[in-house]
């Protein structure tokens, strides 16, 4: 009967924050043709948390609970929290946008493309890490806004696209923040790129 209560409970949450795509400005034809799209990622907006703390609130809040259960854990939790945005989000999100478009459509998308006419901004606006209790969890949750702008004039923007509450979960348990959120980002590349599919390919 617990095991039967927590799975209603889990369900109801991923229901509850299930992920929003909305286009906001444009559409994606010019996508047709091109082989690369440089991405950019951007975290300057981000806020966390139902508080909607600044990423230096809630580092400095997360770490001073981590070092007041274990002494040194709180030090350690902050770099990797920092470096997870190379090292986890960026890749889990150009991994799903590229298992749609690269193979199929030939258009690579990938940091540091400099030469690529066009360049995709995915700005980070909220993010709810979540949390693992081994039987009941909450999923992360992320909030970007996806932008398509042109490489050499970025206040040219052609196609905006909002994406409300992308998921992020692991099947079995997940006690790090930075891997559901990474999940999270994985959702946004996946939802994003069928939404792109859907309307212009």
């Amino acid at each position: 009967m617990k095991k039967h209560l927590a799975l209603l409970l889990i369900l109801f949450s991923v229901v509850t924050y299930a992920q929003k795509l909305k286009i906001v400005k444009g559409d994606f034809d010019f996508l047709k043709g091109q082989k690369e799209i440089n991405v950019e990622f951007v975290y300057d907006n981000m806020k966390l948390l139902k508080k909607n703390l600044t990423n230096d609130e809630y580092v400095k809040e997360h770490s001073a609970e981590l070092e007041e259960k274990t002494k040194g854990t709180g030090k350690s939790w902050e770099k990797n929290w920092l470096t997870a945005r190379e090292l986890i989000y960026a890749p889990k999100f150009l991994e799903l946008m590229n298992r749609y478009f690269h193979d199929d459509h030939g258009i690579f998308f990938n940091q540091g493309l400099t030469n690529a006419t066009y360049t995709l901004i995915v700005d980070t606006i909220w993010v709810y890490p979540g949390w693992d209790a081994g039987v009941m969890k909450q999923p992360a949750k992320v909030t970007t806004q996806l932008k398509f702008v042109e490489t050499a004039n970025k206040n040219n923007v052609l196609a905006e696209v909002s994406s409300e509450n992308a998921p992020g979960d692991q099947w079995g348990s997940s006690f790090k923040n930075e891997d559901r959120i990474g999940e999270g980002y994985a959702k946004t590349g996946k939802s994003f790129a069928q939404l792109i599919l859907k309307k212009s390919f």
